[in-house]
């Protein structure tokens, strides 16, 4: 039971980033905006998480008790973004999309770390709990992709703003469970886990692995639309992404002992750069832009598995909350914002294929350095010693 109210909260977080990733650059241009003011409106998006999850974080971490945090923040963020409805101008959008996200972006890491002391010592089984917010996401690119282009994009904030209140009213129903775990001397300190040569190489290449995802978030769509794509297959384009990455977590249990974590990770930032680099010079051909959407299996869905599995094991006891976040602002928020930015800014000047071939320079980047530094073993003797 406890399974199924944790997947709710996975599908409607993630049925709100089906709607608002694809479909919010297209929305905002249908209200005149341009590639540079898209790319700041998205970096505002993501740019939050550089401190709400931190926030958050050291809130839930203070109290002991996160879903009260949750609840909070995801009531807050319902309440927030309905002012979308109030205004279309860019200062408005700036300052609602700056108060909606530092809630919305709060969530997330508080409850991964919830799911993970739910399921103890079935901590393999977190990718079958976190696929359905990958379900989540299908079911809204593939339905909104049609129905916008026919009945308009104007639908859109309606359409987030439900599915925000579906969750919050998700979070209700979720139980408290604390970490359990043994705590290492010294767990309480965050800068002391900060330290460590091999926490350090993981922030690094989450950091650019996720700046290389800035212009897929912000432009992929408008890049498809120019090219002459439709909303439908625009729509199963980027589910077919998302398809991939369910057989991923489905897979993890079984991959994850047989692999190792660090090898995981540098298939995952090596496919990445690949992707990348067959979107910049083969968009406008199908049978490629399907292997293409296929590889979000490894660019996002192995990717983030192994990386909330290396942070689970890093930040124990008192922090763990404040790892997840760090986690989340360092990757999503910051990467993201600074990929969202630079998408946006060269969009224009030097065009879409230069602008993913730098992409996947940075996930070349993240590569080297997870060579470099991350953990050869999997022991608990890497975050005790």
């Amino acid at each position: 039971m406890i399974g199924l109210r944790l997947s709710s909260f996975y599908f409607f977080y993630f049925a709100v980033l089906g709607a608002l990733v694809p479909y919010w650059g297209p929305y905002l241009r249908s209200l005149g905006f341009g590639a540079s003011e898209i790319g700041e409106l998205m970096a505002i998006l993501l740019g939050t998480k550089l401190i709400a999850p931190y926030i958050w974080g050291w809130i839930a971490d203070r109290r002991g008790r996160r879903m009260p945090v949750i609840r909070l923040a995801g009531f807050l963020a319902v309440l927030s973004f309905g002012a979308v409805l109030l205004g279309d101008a860019y200062f408005w959008l700036a300052g609602v999309m700056l108060l909606f996200s530092f809630f919305w972006n709060a969530a997330l890491p508080q409850f991964e770390a919830v799911t993970l002391n739910h399921l103890g010592d079935r901590v393999s089984r977190y990718g079958r709990i976190r696929l359905w917010g990958s379900v989540g996401f299908i079911a809204s690119v593939v339905l909104l992709g049609p129905l916008l282009e026919n009945a308009g994009f104007r639908l859109l904030p309606w359409i987030v703003w439900g599915l925000l209140l579906a969750m919050w009213l998700g979070t209700l129903t979720v139980p408290e469970r604390g970490d359990d775990r043994p705590r290492p001397t010294g767990a309480g300190s965050v800068m002391a886990v900060l330290r460590r040569p091999e926490v350090i190489a993981l922030f690094m290449a989450c950091f650019l692995a996720k700046a290389s995802h800035g212009p897929y978030y912000g432009f992929f769509t408008l890049y498809l639309q120019d090219v002459g794509y439709g909303g439908t297959a625009i729509g199963w384009f980027w589910a077919l992404g998302v398809i991939a990455e369910i057989g991923v977590f489905l897979l993890m249990p079984r991959l994850m002992p047989w692999a190792g974590p660090r090898a995981l990770m540098l298939v995952a930032l090596g496919l990445t750069a690949l992707r990348w680099l067959l979107i910049a010079g083969f968009v406008d051909k199908i049978p490629v832009l399907i292997v293409a959407q296929l590889l979000h299996m490894a660019s996002f869905g192995l990717y983030h598995a192994v990386a909330v599995h290396f942070i689970h094991r890093f930040f124990t006891g008192p922090v763990q909350g404040r790892g997840q976040a760090l986690y989340s602002s360092l990757s999503f928020g910051a990467g993201g914002a600074v990929g969202s930015l630079a998408g946006g800014y060269l969009w224009d000047g030097v065009g879409p294929s230069v602008v993913f071939m730098s992409a996947a320079a940075s996930a070349a980047v993240a590569f080297a350095i997870a060579w470099w530094g991350l953990p050869r073993r999997d022991e608990s003797a890497i975050i005790h010693r």
